[in-house]
């Protein structure tokens, strides 16, 4: 963009400084002896003035300027080009219009005129004028192309735009932002097959181009056709036998097939390729670990494979690990892999929750009271962790500081009848601890009417 105001600038020098083929040389050390001189450093005076209060934002006083230049000569277009440029600011169109058609008529083919005639179109949604305008761009530049594909798409001229962005794919490449553009217009029009056999003419042309065999994987698998997804996949195993993204899909397939062995190749090539990025491995740790959970029997497998992406597991990997483990009954290595998450993401409240639960539940009631009061300084307004800290001090023996945390967590508890007959519960063995047994019977009452309710 840069480079095309400094052309621009240039331009707009040349059309003031560059003299004429009819006019005779001038000697600029020359004093003239005449009023031509005086005229020309008057429209130079004025232009540059123009010029400054355009850049300034002040279009007004540059429109003046510019007007005090067609009284001294209304032959050059860059006057008009400057009023049309001037008035677009300020959006009025119609007059910018004007000049631009009056800058464009004397030059017909100059790509600066149109650029900005196309501009004023595109501002007021007038997407028939404007394609009529970048048409005549489009022999200028290729990236013009583009733009005149997005005006197809929004004017429903699906086919025109889809055959535009074909041509630039032959002349320039494929690139993501066509690609984007193509993927919205079979989006659009709900057309998959189209999308497919674009996809599958890319790969008989190129069936190198790894990129193009994987894109076509993911729409199959994403029509549900998982036999042609799956036989791409392995084609492009044949073709690029050292590709890291196939495994990918192959992994799912090969379970899907009953190929354990071949799934779990597949698996631990996909979590040890440092191309693949992190969420990509989460999500086939994640699909492996249900995987186990249904087939305990490989969970050798599991261990081995976690093994592998011990250096470098995320904190949804460890969550992933910590739910499947909390699943198959190992409460340990749950709660180990819920505090590996917990060290990358601190303040991750459901994290910090299931950790306190756990800590009841194997009964670690020290830990459980710290991190009850750590977690609270995070979240002040959280009942479930007053609920915690009271439970925990409880099994410690520490009944006053059970009460009051317990009574401390009422205060904040809305429309929770289950833990309302919780925090009365734990009140009630915390006042029997007291030897206070009157207000111990008080909170059972109110536990045993909640859950009679119920």
């Amino acid at each position: 963009m840069l480079r095309k105001y400094i052309y621009l600038w240039l331009f707009l020098l040349g059309m003031l400084l560059v003299p004429q083929p009819t006019i005779a040389q001038v000697d600029f050390n020359k004093r003239p002896d005449d009023d031509l001189g005086n005229v020309e450093d008057e429209f130079q005076e004025h232009f540059f003035e123009a010029l400054k209060q355009k850049g300034i934002e002040n279009y007004e006083r540059a429109i003046e300027a510019l007007y005090k230049c067609l009284n001294l000569d209304s032959k050059k277009p860059v006057i008009y080009f400057e009023l049309g440029k001037n008035y677009n600011k300020l959006k009025n169109f119609g007059a910018a219009e004007d000049n631009l058609k009056k800058a464009i008529n004397m030059q017909p083919d100059n790509e600066w005129f149109l650029d900005e005639l196309y501009d004023v179109y595109y501002q007021q949604d007038d997407i028939n004028n404007a394609i009529k305008t970048i048409k005549q761009l489009v022999k200028y530049h290729p990236d013009y192309k583009e733009d005149l594909a997005a005006l197809y798409v929004r004017e429903k001229r699906y086919k025109q735009a889809l055959d535009l962005l074909d041509e630039l794919d032959e002349e320039l490449g494929v690139s993501e932002t066509r690609d984007a553009m193509r993927n919205d217009i079979y989006r659009i029009t709900g057309n998959a097959d189209d999308r497919i056999d674009n996809l599958e003419q890319r790969i008989a042309n190129n069936p190198n181009n790894e990129d193009n065999h994987l894109k076509l994987i993911y729409r199959y698998s994403q029509t549900g056709n998982k036999k042609k997804a799956y036989k791409a996949a392995q084609n492009l195993l044949k073709i690029k036998p050292e590709s890291k993204f196939v495994h990918l899909a192959l992994y799912k397939f090969y379970l899907d097939d009953g190929k354990v062995e071949d799934a779990i190749n597949s698996v631990k090539i996909a979590l040890t390729s440092p191309e693949i990025n992190a969420d990509a491995k989460t999500k086939v740790l994640k699909d492996f670990v249900v995987f186990v959970s249904k087939n305990p029997e490989y969970e050798s497998d599991l261990v081995d494979i976690t093994a592998l992406v011990d250096d470098n597991k995320d904190a949804q990997t460890h969550n992933n690990l910590g739910q499947y483990y909390l699943k198959a009954g190992d409460k340990l290595k749950a709660l180990a892999n819920f505090k590996e998450a917990l060290k990358q993401n601190p303040n991750d409240f459901k994290l910090i929750k299931d950790i306190l639960l756990l800590q009841l539940d194997i009964k670690d009631y020290e830990a459980a009271s710290k991190g009850s009061e750590e977690a609270l300084e995070l979240y002040p307004a959280q009942p479930i962790l007053y609920l915690v800290n009271g439970v925990a001090n409880n099994k410690k023996g520490e009944h006053k500081k059970a009460i009051n945390s317990l009574e401390a967590g009422l205060d904040f508890l809305i429309d929770d009848p289950n833990m309302e007959a919780d925090f009365y519960s734990e009140l009630s063995l915390a006042y029997k601890g007291l030897n206070n047994i009157s207000k111990s019977e008080t909170f059972a009452k109110k536990a045993q009417a909640i859950k009679a309710q119920q």
